[in-house]
């Protein structure tokens, strides 16, 4: 395969994903809003900080109030990953490659984009939550799309490895997200405000009923071991770095325990990492401190992918809306 195809797929895969989960972030917040009453200032910036843009959202933006920053992550033409940067960015990833997809996913593509450049200045925002809920399945639908079909080959495990890289490092930053919004005092550490958090964090995840299913009682600890450390769950860390492991393995041709390039080794040696580790351990030495260290490794990880495979410029620039349809 052409390494122009390759990093074309796998960089879609990945835009979309991270469409979706910029949603997600979104939603961890209006759902915190909802159930807390918390000062919009303590949940909008840490939200922004969260997504690492904060030095560009100041620069554009300034007072990080709740529009700005839904602007900003939605909309915003200028914010490289806004969701409608991603979508469009995925799309013409697409378009690209168009005979390697199917067909029913350029045009999943092209229409998940219609969806939300066709939101710019109307008032989906003034409902935010439908508008989320329809990102949010417009990336599922892709997802299934692919996964039916698409030919299991190497093109598809690019689109995984791509997928499951992306979502292993945003579920990290959802639990991020809880990490910076501050209660009003330690002392409501445990109350029903902290059991609140953390049922909306499960829920921005996908993950509020499953979770229940191993566990009764809400508690950060064991929230953080089923998002992290979990192996059957399809948005937990450790699953997701199995997955990619697994399509990593298969687009090298390498047995299981025999490396043949950087990538591998990066990923194998994270993988295993997480599947002798213990949550105690963790949140021990700081959940903070362990999950940006996840994401500086995962970072690395990318960048052994580029240099084996890729080694080319990306095939698509950040976008220019002006000559975008």
């Amino acid at each position: 395969m052409l390494s122009r195809v390759a990093n074309s797929i796998y960089w879609m895969s990945r835009y979309l994903e991270r469409a979706e989960n910029v949603a997600r972030f979104i939603e961890v917040n209006l759902h915190l809003m909802l159930d807390t009453a918390a000062p919009e200032g303590n949940q909008w910036e840490p939200l922004v900080n969260t997504t690492g843009d904060h030095a560009l959202f100041t620069k554009l933006c300034g007072v990080p109030t709740k529009q700005n920053v839904l602007q900003f992550l939605t909309f915003d033409r200028d914010n490289p990953n806004s969701i409608l940067s991603c979508v469009w960015k995925a799309r013409e990833n697409a378009r690209s490659m168009r005979e390697i997809i199917s067909s029913e996913m350029w045009e999943q593509a092209n229409e998940f984009y219609r969806l939300v450049k066709n939101a710019v200045g109307t008032d989906a925002l003034d409902n935010p939550h439908d508008f989320y809920t329809q990102v949010k399945m417009a990336s599922h639908l892709f997802d299934g799309i692919a996964d039916a079909t698409m030919s299991h080959g190497q093109a598809w495990h690019f689109l995984r490895l791509g997928e499951m890289l992306e979502r292993a490092e945003k579920t990290s930053r959802i639990l991020d997200v809880k990490y910076f919004i501050l209660l009003p005092g330690v002392q409501q550490v445990g109350s029903t405000i902290d059991s609140i958090q953390w049922a909306a964090l499960l829920r921005s995840a996908s993950a509020f009923e499953m979770y229940r299913k191993h566990y009764r009682r809400i508690t950060p600890g064991k929230v953080a071991d089923f998002l992290i450390l979990n192996n059957q769950f399809p948005r937990a860390v450790r699953y997701c770095l199995d997955q990619a492991q697994e399509s990593l393995r298969a687009i090298s041709g390498s047995p299981p325990g025999f490396p043949g390039n950087e990538a591998e080794r990066r990923l194998g040696r994270l993988s295993a990492e997480l599947n002798y580790a213990q949550i105690d351990e963790i949140i021990t030495h700081g959940l903070h401190e362990f999950l940006d260290n996840l994401q500086t490794k995962l970072n690395r990880i990318d960048d052994a992918i580029f240099d084996t495979f890729f080694a080319l410029p990306a095939s698509v620039s950040e976008p220019s809306y002006s000559q975008a349809q």
